[in-house]
């Protein structure tokens, strides 16, 4: 049988249910058997099989989920035909070390604690009528046409899409490599002369002639080439070659480069080692034309010359004012693909772009686009604003290649064009399907890093993706899983969307184990949304992958904490993997750090809590600390009695922290009489509370709640005895809540505009996910908006206090419907 697995929401509790939906529902009728069945079966294949489907849906507490413009787009018709036949495909790059099941295609509903292996069956075919049966039968050759055309444009080649603008203009001939020129095929038995000739040879042959064997041999069949260089007789041409290299012109070294190409000669051969050699050399006597050739001959060959690369850039630098406009296109282009940014041309390549800037082919901007964002070169803003206005009024016209190039170097200056944006919002939706996978990852990403929400634009991508979803590398899937999660949007198809990407991050999951950073993106993602994979999450936090992480060239720490941590509060009955406790120690003190030295301070926080001081009574009614760490942000804290008045609970003196650290209690026998038999006679409530809370307050990480206790207990509300090893022991929590006074606990949340989408108020996916957790840990959040918060902070003292003491005073939280 084979299954379908469906992610379900946590908060609706009351839903929870766990059913199975076997061959018995196709005796229900009505349009209820209808909705299920698109739920259950969201893609068939058009050969009339037909899934039957075991669904299972789990609540949050329990939650188990075991430059070619072409090269962007495709044909409109969708590719149902390659989605309906991976979807069924085994798991096979899942779950495979020690002591974990391997993942195949079955999810069972049995309440076992790790998820049974995946299984595989063939679909249940179901009957159609005659006619469309024919007419089905007559359509493989066809589909499978139409299948094979829209694999190939979905597509993307990185080294070859880059380099369509250069079919722009004629003079782009003259300075990159051309593989459409047609060449006339050698017949076998001339290469066979010349390589016999050259084997005979005694001595050298002279440079020209060497250079015409290069050239005739480079137009053997394609299908003679690999076992052309590995003969002997090559290989003496080649030593002769390198030899004499001095002795060649340059027009022949780079006739010879241009065979290479064709001959697919290894980048690390020794004839190229010479080449480059000497090209170097040659340099400053070769004209910017050749240089320019010569480098594209080494981006063709996938060799890395840096020294090369150097050189051309200083030559450039040197004779700016002379380069034309395809000779300056073409070097931004090399600069890209060379991943390098010569810091002396920077400031030369804005003057050149704006003086250029109205005679450039789209296409050319998005090549420039692209060069800058591959070699991270920053440029202003005004430069990138006045791009974004040229394409903004031609975006019609321009291919969806060079448009999400330009996005990418939008999205890494950081520049909110809203002409842009609302153009694309208004003419990319419907263009989606033509999109491939890459392009739309690219234009999802745009939207949530800038924070820019398009429902329009989302929409589109989420109806789209599940049939492209099979073409999705991890990076894609991890991408549209953060972008979705960042701008806490869930489409109208979001279990058919969330199932499919998902599935495809279990079948890409042998490439985590390179890119680590593409897993915990894609679980964060999910994690801002209220879905937990199990098995994902299980796998991300096993050892094997944390020592991982520390490979990668990004902070990933950050991640695992939060993913951890979440994990923890939302997830109780969860058993996997966990993080050890050094690792949240050390995030959690990093986060503490961070928010001291960055967060603390901001005077819209400053202000508010100084003046909620001043209103509740003191310090003691306040604490501006981050109850969550792992969510990056910091709350301000406040406790009430049921009847509004304010409970003093912030009762450590920070300076008594720094002084008393170590310092155990000492076990008199007062102390062991009030241990066993309670209270002592003798000894006054304070003075017992005093001593009880005393290795609390030695230790400085007792300021911060864990968040992985069942309920958000604050240091000071937690009975703890702490003996000279300094390791703490700490009473249930049950207990402790039992000595709390009746009451809320308020997280008031001071707002900035980097908590909420661009020009709007819908929040992002990782200040939503705080919300909930606190609201899951007993506390009712308040929020100071910034939109009301941030024009109060320049009006008078009374009006502030004002707005605070409406803001934590509402009826409305003590009987908790605030």
């Amino acid at each position: 049988m084979a299954t379908v697995l469906i992610c379900r929401r946590f908060p609706r509790l009351s839903r929870v249910t766990t059913f199975s939906t076997t061959a018995k529902c196709k005796a229900e009728s009505g349009s209820s058997k209808t909705k299920q069945k698109k739920e259950e079966n969201p893609e068939t294949d058009n050969t009339g099989m037909e899934s039957v489907a075991t669904i299972q849906l789990l609540n949050p507490l329990d939650y188990r989920v075991p430059y070619n413009p072409s090269a962007y787009t495709k044909s409109r018709a969708a590719s149902q035909q390659h989605a309906a036949r991976s979807g069924g495909q085994a798991l096979s790059d899942a779950f495979t070390g020690p002591g974990t099941a391997q993942v195949q295609h079955l999810f069972s509903t049995a309440p076992s604690q790790a998820l049974p292996p995946l299984q595989t069956a063939l679909p249940k075919p179901r009957a159609k009528p005659l006619l469309k049966q024919t007419v089905l039968a007559r359509l493989p050759v066809a589909q499978a046409k139409e299948e094979a055309e829209n694999e190939k444009m979905e597509m993307h080649d990185s080294k070859e899409d880059p380099r369509l603008f250069q079919r722009g203009r004629p003079e782009y001939r003259s300075l990159s490599y051309d593989k459409s020129e047609p060449i006339e095929t050698l017949p076998l038995e001339e290469a066979d002369s010349i390589l016999h000739s050259v084997a005979e040879c005694k001595g050298s042959q002279s440079p020209g002639t060497i250079t015409d064997y290069f050239h005739k041999l480079s137009c053997l069949p394609v299908e003679e080439h690999a076992a052309l260089v590995s003969k002997p007789s090559f290989n003496k041409l080649c030593c002769d070659a390198a030899k004499n290299i001095c002795l060649f012109s340059t027009s022949d070294l780079i006739d010879i480069l241009k065979a290479c190409i064709c001959l697919v000669v290894p980048p690390t051969h020794p004839l190229l080692n010479a080449c480059e050699d000497e090209f170097c050399r040659r340099v400053w006597d070769m004209t910017l034309d050749q240089l320019l050739l010569v480098a594209d001959c080494w981006r063709c060959l996938e060799r890395s010359v840096p020294s090369y690369l150097s050189i051309l850039f200083s030559y450039a630098n040197m004779h700016w004012k002379d380069l034309t406009l395809p000779q300056f296109v073409q070097l931004v282009y090399i600069i890209g693909e060379g991943r390098r940014s010569p810091t002396d041309l920077m400031q030369k390549v804005e003057s050149m772009i704006l003086k250029h800037l109205d005679s450039f082919t789209l296409e050319e901007v998005g090549a420039i686009c692209l060069g800058l964002f591959k070699s991270l070169s920053g440029i202003s803003d005004h430069v990138m604003k006045r791009i974004a206005d040229k394409v903004s009024l031609q975006m019609g016209d321009m291919s969806p290649y060079a448009l999400v190039n330009v996005l990418k170097m939008l999205r890494y200056t950081r520049i909110i064009h809203l002409p842009l944006l609302k153009e694309l919002g208004k003419g990319i939706p419907a263009q989606i399907p033509t999109i491939n996978v890459q392009g739309i990852m690219h234009i999802t990403l745009t939207c949530s890093s800038l924070h820019y929400f398009d429902e329009g634009v989302m929409a589109a991508v989420a109806m789209s993706l599940p049939s492209k979803v099979t073409y999705c590398r991890s990076k894609d899937a991890a991408k549209f899983l953060w972008s979705f999660g960042c701008l806490d949007y869930e489409p109208p198809n979001e279990e058919e969307f969330y199932s499919s990407l998902i599935e495809q991050m279990h079948r890409k999951l042998h490439e985590f184990a390179k890119f680590p950073e593409h897993l915990l993106t894609g679980l964060l993602g999910l994690a801002f949304v209220k879905r937990f994979p199990e098995e994902l999450i299980d796998y991300a936090l096993r050892d094997k992958f944390v020592q991982k992480t520390r490979g990668s060239k990004y902070e990933l720490r950050k991640d695992l904490f939060t993913l951890s941590k979440s994990v923890e509060i939302e997830c109780p009955s969860y058993e996997g993997n966990r993080l050890p406790p050094q690792l949240y120690q050390e995030m959690t003190e990093m986060a503490l750090n961070f928010a001291e030295q960055e967060i603390y301070v901001r005077p819209e926080i400053v202000q508010a809590t100084s003046l909620l001081e001043s209103m509740l009574g003191g310090p003691v009614y306040v604490k501006n600390h981050m109850i969550l760490p792992h969510t990056r942000s910091s709350d301000l804290e406040v406790h009430l009695a049921m009847d509004g008045q304010p409970i003093p609970f912030n009762l450590k003196d920070p300076v008594a922290d720094k002084k008393l650290k170590d310092i155990g209690v000492s076990l008199t026998d007062d102390l062991m009489t009030q241990l066993i038999k309670g209270r002592c006679n003798s000894q006054s409530p304070a003075e017992l509370e005093n001593e009880a809370r005393t290795p609390g307050q030695e230790r400085g990480e007792a300021r911060t709640p864990r968040t992985g206790d069942r309920a958000a207990l604050s240091a000071d509300d937690r009975l703890q005895v702490e003996p000279k090893s300094g390791r703490c022991l700490e009473a249930p929590p049950t207990l402790t809540l039992n000595q709390q006074p009746q009451g809320v606990k308020l997280a008031i949340q001071v707002s900035n505009r980097n908590h909420y989408c661009y020009h709007s108020k819908r929040l992002l996916g990782l200040h939503s996910l705080k919300r909930r957790q606190l609201r899951q840990l007993g506390y009712v959040v308040v929020e100071l908006p910034f939109w009301e918060w941030f024009p109060l902070l320049r009006r008078t003292r009374s009006e502030k206090l004002s707005y605070l003491h409406y803001k934590v005073f509402n009826p409305a939280l003590l009987s908790g419907t605030g």
